[in-house]
């Protein structure tokens, strides 16, 4: 009886060694199965590698769960899947090539980590907004637990967000090609701006990235079709933008 009971353990471990083809090889848990701390967390990333193009389905709210806590890990997640669009980013963005953390023409993004918010170059703005934002989530003053969240807490998730966005807003305008490849693959940005208009967390006069699945935004090019156009048809071109002043 013994043995029968330990070969119904299910080990959700990655080992060493272990090809990334086979990482998460084991079945899905219900949110009410997780026993831990990180369950929210768990759980979030469980549904985005289940299907990344359900957006509904990830961002839907569980029942019996704290908002609050729902988008502190929403944001975590953000922000550590964001820091592949910084590495793809690298290799041409640099302080010669973009010497301002801009998007269009009529945004210039000032760098908030330091004692006084000043210009940075856009690479630099990333890796501190990125890191910036580690730094409130991982507080154990604003954040010392992962299950409550306290109200006074809740006021740094707005500025954060707003700070995270304009990653992909600077991608978008100055970096289209790198911007298309990794949104085929992640719907990252759309997933962004449809969790913040969901939860009210950022006004949508802020959100300036032109998706299919926003009418008011939508680009030029759109044919209307939604992002399973940006999936199957992603295309990868040279970056074209001009180092504004």
């Amino acid at each position: 009886m013994e043995t029968d009971r330990r070969s119904e353990v299910i080990l959700r471990r990655i080992n060493p060694g272990t090809k990334y083809k086979d990482f998460y090889s084991w079945p899905d848990e219900e949110l009410e199965e997780m026993e831990s701390t990180l369950a929210i967390q768990q759980y979030i990333a469980q549904r985005v590698r289940a299907d990344f193009t359900n957006l509904e389905g990830i961002l839907e709210l569980p029942l019996k769960v704290d908002v609050n806590v729902w988008n502190y890990e929403h944001l975590r997640q953000f922000c550590m899947q964001l820091n592949e669009l910084c590495v793809m980013l690298q290799p041409v963005c640099n302080a010669e090539t973009c010497s301002q953390m801009t998007a269009t023409a009529s945004w210039i993004f000032l760098c908030a980590v330091h004692k006084e918010p000043k210009e940075c170059c856009a690479i630099d703005y990333i890796r501190h907004t990125l890191d910036g934002a580690a730094n409130i989530l991982n507080s154990n003053k604003y954040f010392p637990s992962r299950v409550n969240i306290k109200d006074s807490s809740v006021n740094k998730l707005p500025s954060t967000c707003r700070r995270v966005y304009r990653i992909f807003s600077h991608a978008y305008f100055h970096h289209k090609a790198i911007y298309d490849d990794f949104e085929s693959r992640t719907l990252l940005c759309h997933r962004f701006d449809r969790w913040v208009k969901k939860f009210d967390l950022i006004t949508p006069d802020l959100l300036i990235v032109p998706l299919d699945d926003n009418s008011d935004n939508r680009s030029d090019n759109s044919d209307g079709d939604g992002y399973a156009t940006l999936i199957n048809n992603s295309v990868i071109e040279s970056p074209s933008y001009k180092v504004r002043p």
